[in-house]
């Protein structure tokens, strides 16, 4: 099973999670595909990603997270022992949304979230300082990220599986280049 968990501000209507569902699809995949609304608040957002991917076993389940769904799938995989692929990861998502507070818009929604300060501790209580198989994990970050530095991201996976792409931006606008790869490491060929 392959769990997508979005970014900050993001859903599963995102350009990432649909292609990777039409991707599956193509592959008559789709029913091993799951990408949950992700709740604004970290705490939640930790149990909606945990309780979804308790509907595989470890060692069936991918988390593919981008952006803060990088972050949290980190923590699942720190968690559970499952592979993750982190596409531009959140590092110090409890420093870089101080800037967020308040009423946000979802991006592909009509829909808003409110960003509060508590959830900066939420964010700072899921934190995962260092990983502990790297072997599990395969990081694709962008040098044109101008959200997350690049080099930033690569010394916290140090060891890990890793694409750094020249240029792109924080969305991966680019990533149908890297989907295969992606599926690849996930188990699907």
């Amino acid at each position: 099973m392959i769990l997508y968990l979005h970014g900050f501000r993001s859903s599963p209507a995102s350009r990432k999670a649909t292609y990777l569902r039409a991707r599956l699809r193509e592959r008559g995949l789709e029913a091993d595909y799951v990408c949950p609304q992700l709740p604004a608040c970290p705490r939640a957002a930790a149990e909606v990603a945990l309780a979804a991917a308790q509907l595989e076993s470890p060692d069936k389940l991918a988390v593919i997270g981008s952006s803060l769904g990088g972050y949290y799938a980190t923590w699942l995989a720190e968690r559970l022992g499952c592979r993750a692929v982190l596409l531009n990861p959140a590092i110090t998502p409890y420093e870089d949304l101080k800037a967020y507070l308040g009423t946000q818009t979802v991006y592909h929604s009509s829909a808003t979230i409110d960003m509060k300060p508590e959830y900066l501790d939420q964010l700072r209580a899921l934190d995962t300082p260092t990983i502990t198989r790297p072997q599990r994990y395969f990081l694709i970050a962008a040098t044109g990220d101008r959200l997350i530095d690049w080099r930033t991201m690569t010394a916290k996976y140090a060891g890990c599986r890793t694409r750094v792409i020249e240029g792109s931006d924080h969305e991966l606008s680019d990533f149908a280049q890297y989907a295969d790869e992606v599926l690849a490491f996930c188990g699907v060929c």
